[in-house]
């Protein structure tokens, strides 16, 4: 299994030549199994990039969506094979219990907001609410399970030839907690990530951001950690980095996260362009 870091910022693009380094796009990642067909996880802008390097083709693409916030999906529309005829192109993401997720994607794809309609798309457009079980695109194995984030978000288990990858972009495992971590059974997303080879995970704040950011959704550095000692992971990617976060302040997050303590896993800094064989 291939995997690619094309957008690793959180909540809102943040280009510019003080986040050159770590990169400023929104959450997208794509993997690669040995059938070598494209799976790609979350639709923000770094999706853009993707899809001028798989423009032309005719094989089946499958976008797999976390949540419908917007920064997990406004490079959307600007997804080339999305545009091309002969492309067959399958959304995955979580239902809701009010809405379809053709419903719901549609109000970003739609006038005022953008200019082509979601029913006006040429490919050969499947969507899919992800299922509870286990289940299958071509060579990788895929679970999904609801994660603690606001509104209907899951998290990714994805696996092929005895190796794993965990995906929890946007989540918040110490929320409610009196003292974390908890035990398993009580740990969003511990099933999901548990012994996976890589988990690339929300690190957005600081321990000192985190205290007036309570209940939004996302993750302080330390508890990231925690929460990958918890599992027991062998690599660790911090990911939706803060859009005030240039590419100094992530320098100093990640030497304050290795000074700390020792780490029982490797801990990678979650940049643009970044790739991982598994």
């Amino acid at each position: 299994m291939k995997v690619r870091l094309w957008g690793t910022r959180g909540s809102l693009a943040a280009p510019g030549p003080e986040t050159v380094r770590y990169g400023g796009n929104t959450s997208c990642v794509e993997v690669r199994g040995d059938r070598d067909t494209p799976l790609i996880l979350d639709a923000g802008t770094g999706i853009q990039r993707l899809g001028t390097t798989l423009r032309g083709g005719r094989g089946r693409i499958d976008i797999l969506l976390t949540h419908l916030h917007m920064d997990h999906i406004q490079g959307l529309g600007f997804f080339e094979p999305l545009y091309e005829p002969a492309r067959e192109i399958h959304i995955w993401g979580p239902p809701s219990p009010m809405l379809d997720l053709r419903t719901r994607l549609a109000r970003y794809l739609s006038p005022p907001l953008f200019p082509v309609g979601l029913w006006d798309l040429p490919c050969h457009l499947t969507l899919h609410n992800v299922p509870p079980e286990r289940f299958e695109i071509g060579a990788l194995e895929l679970e999904a399970e609801l994660v603690c984030h606001p509104g209907s978000t899951v998290g990714y288990r994805i696996a092929e030839g005895g190796r794993t990858l965990a995906y929890l972009p946007d989540h918040e495992p110490a929320l409610g907690v009196r003292a974390f971590p908890a035990t398993p059974e009580w740990t969003s997303g511990f099933d999901l990530a548990a012994e996976a080879d890589l988990l690339i995970h929300d690190a957005q704040y600081t321990t000192a951001e985190y205290r007036s950011r309570i209940g939004w959704g996302h993750s302080a550095m330390r508890d990231a950690l925690t929460f990958a000692t918890l599992v027991g992971v062998r690599r660790f990617v911090s990911f939706h980095h803060d859009p005030t976060h240039d590419d100094a302040t992530l320098d100093c997050i990640d030497a304050a996260a290795r000074a700390a303590g020792e780490l029982r896993f490797a801990l990678i800094p979650g940049t643009e362009g970044s790739t991982f064989d598994l």
